[in-house]
């Protein structure tokens, strides 16, 4: 699997709430595109990886 460009192993199958928590995303300040559409955040739990899956991660950062 692809995440923002480098190529992940998952060692178990997993949704993309239990990656993002997994990996130490806070879910209420990311947006995830899994193959080219984005997930909705009420969708997390149910939207799965595979091998063949490219999601892109983005968070978002406060600043002025």
């Amino acid at each position: 699997m692809q995440v923002n460009g480098e190529q992940v192993t998952l060692t178990e199958p997993m949704s993309v709430a239990d990656y993002l928590s997994s990996h130490g995303y806070r879910p209420e300040r990311v947006a995830v595109e899994l193959n080219g559409a984005i997930v909705p955040r009420g969708e997390r739990d149910e939207a799965m990886l595979d091998d063949q899956a490219v999601m892109e991660i983005v968070q978002f950062v406060q600043g002025g």
